[in-house]
């Protein structure tokens, strides 16, 4: 009897462990409707210091609800597109569309291949992106894809650039905006993006402040959380916040 005993209590035990750490631990993000669902203890000037918030988002999001997350405080979006030279992310459209009926300023971002020209990607991006004098400026994505498994070409940091210039220019030309540079802490440091002039740039940092992963480097956008939710999307979707006041966001559309 006592062993039953034991045994009942050792599996209550396990039961209370494992709903604990199932447990979601969603944070407020102030100033917004929403949280995260794995939150970092930032130390220094968090993402509550700035006031305009946004997401990027891909098909892994699934259907958006764009009116709620419109509602919930989201205030721009930036939308995958095209990734190489031959795939088009299957909602973009339905994202595109629906992003600005319900009044959110979406831009269209391409993840860039390195087994592909620049050119032909510039190429495949125009053929699929509209050009539409409201949105936000294209964005060119460059990190190294540890999961790809077709392409694991590394190219060295001058060719890097200088592939990222042509891409730029070609858009540029295309659409009358310079495209925004999106980029991660070791791609950053290893093909030093530092040296990139003329760009504004979109920077991932989800453990510290991006003076602190990127001394000295100008931005515009900051991504700090890729586990963000937000009401509208199922599941985890990353935030963003735009790098100044919300006066200063409201000139940077106008212009």
């Amino acid at each position: 009897m006592r062993a039953v005993s034991v045994l009942l209590i050792l599996l209550s035990l396990l039961s209370c462990g494992r709903h604990d750490a199932e447990a979601p631990r969603f944070q407020h993000i102030p100033g917004t409707g929403f949280s995260d669902a794995k939150p970092h203890p930032w130390t220094g000037r968090s993402p509550a210091h700035y006031p305009v918030h946004g997401i990027d988002v891909s098909r892994y999001q699934g259907l958006i609800d764009w009116s709620e997350a419109r509602a919930a405080g989201v205030s721009f979006a930036f939308i995958k597109a095209t990734e190489g030279g031959d795939f088009v992310d299957p909602e973009f459209h339905v994202n595109w569309t629906g992003a600005r009926r319900a009044g959110v300023p979406r831009g269209a971002y391409h993840f860039y291949y390195f087994c592909t020209s620049a050119r032909l990607q510039a190429a495949w991006f125009i053929a699929n992106v509209p050009r539409d004098a409201t949105a936000l400026p294209p964005v060119l994505d460059v990190e190294w894809n540890h999961a790809s498994r077709t392409c694991r070409h590394r190219p060295d940091a001058a060719t890097v650039r200088r592939e990222m210039q042509v891409f730029s220019d070609i858009l540029t030309r295309w659409y009358g905006k310079k495209p925004i540079i999106y980029s991660t802490v070791d791609f950053f440091e290893q093909n030093e993006l530092n040296r990139v002039r003329g760009h504004a740039f979109w920077l991932r940092s989800v453990a510290d402040h991006p003076s602190e992963t990127y001394p000295g480097q100008r931005w515009l956008f900051w991504q700090y959380t890729g586990t963000g939710r937000v009401p509208g999307i199922v599941g985890n979707t990353d935030i963003n916040v735009f790098a100044g006041t919300r006066t200063q966001w409201n000139n940077w559309l106008g212009r």
